[in-house]
């Protein structure tokens, strides 16, 4: 697949610069890393992780173990980060969403905007309506025609309750008039489980973990929440073509790391996780599993992001009225 040359460009020359100038010894470490995701094996998030820790372990000279904790959107992983020492020995590979959207709905325990730092953004995943492959619907409007001829018997499943994933089925049953059921499970794997087996027929997800499943014919994708058709999935119409411009949604896969990580040792991770982000063969695979390759952003101007992120869910949950429930 072919993305602007711009995004892949800038990342490749920093990545270049920066495997002259951080040689395995000038790692900010020299103790086994911990890389913290906050979702089970298989989802978005831990497919970024295993791809980059393999070539940051090779970079720096030290094992990079990926440490999966799911559960309560994202809190129970973040948690153990925030508990471990912090000396930039535990960092966490997670999605922008577990930062800026599940704290609306959840008592989580952290606070996203205070008790992590936003290290460096590494791909972009964004959202697709799919359906089980047994659903008489090829596109969104005739999925809800389908829901509504079959009243009380539909329901959705998410990957975690306050999710985009959660978001996105709301807005759908509100701007439609349907009744479907939300059903959050703790991850993408285990409500995919769901789908491709008919129990639960329609998920938000995200493009990553959904793109080889689709191609496999083991779900139907019939929109993708951008404003733009993805060069992924060319032939799949956006939700705003189809009526839901609201339907603006993706998250960044990056490394954050506890808020009291010295901001030398921060600015080593940074320059570190950059360079194996950027190394051609990561990008490759990150592509080829259904991501787009984020461009380089500071960590201050990431934390903005994040910020204005978590601003703009504050108002849809309060404007959808999206509870857990």
């Amino acid at each position: 697949m072919q993305f602007p040359t711009t995004r892949l460009t800038r990342r490749a020359l920093c990545a270049a610069t920066l495997a002259l100038a951080l040689p395995a010894a000038m790692a900010w470490t020299d103790k086994p890393v911990k890389m913290v995701v906050p979702a089970p094996p298989g989802g978005t998030m831990d497919v970024v992780a295993r791809i980059v820790a393999e070539q940051l372990s090779a970079d720096i000279g030290q094992p990079v173990i990926v440490d999966n904790k799911p559960g309560a959107g994202g809190a129970i992983g973040i948690q153990a980060m925030n508990a471990a020492p912090a000396d930039g020995n535990t960092i966490m590979m997670t999605a922008s969403n577990v930062l800026a959207e599940i704290p609306h709905v959840m008592k989580t325990g952290f606070d996203p905007l205070k008790d992590v730092k936003p290290v460096t953004a590494i791909a972009r995943s964004y959202l697709v309506l799919i359906a089980a492959p047994a659903v008489p619907a090829k596109d969104t409007k005739a999925l809800v025609s389908w829901v509504k001829a079959n009243p009380g018997k539909v329901s959705f499943a998410s990957y975690s309750a306050g999710t985009v994933s959660h978001y996105a089925g709301m807005i759908l049953n509100q701007k439609s008039g349907l009744d479907m059921q939300h059903v959050p499970f703790a991850g993408s794997p285990p409500a995919l489980q769901q789908v491709m087996g008919g129990q639960i027929p329609v998920m938000f997800d995200g493009m990553a973990t959904t793109k080889p499943l689709a191609a496999g014919g083991r779900v139907q994708v019939l929109g993708i929440a951008s404003k733009t058709r993805s060069p992924q999935m060319p032939q799949v119409p956006t939700m705003a073509e189809q009526g839901y411009p609201e339907m603006d949604y993706s998250n960044w896969v990056g490394v954050i790391v506890s808020a009291g990580v010295p901001a030398e040792t921060m600015e080593k991770i940074n320059a570190a996780v950059v360079k194996a982000s950027g190394a051609a063969k990561v990008r490759d695979r990150l592509v080829a599993a259904g991501f787009d390759m984020e461009p380089l952003t500071p960590p201050a101007q990431l934390a903005a992001s994040v910020k204005a992120e978590f601003d703009r869910n504050a108002a849809i949950v309060k404007q959808f009225n999206i509870t857990l429930q």
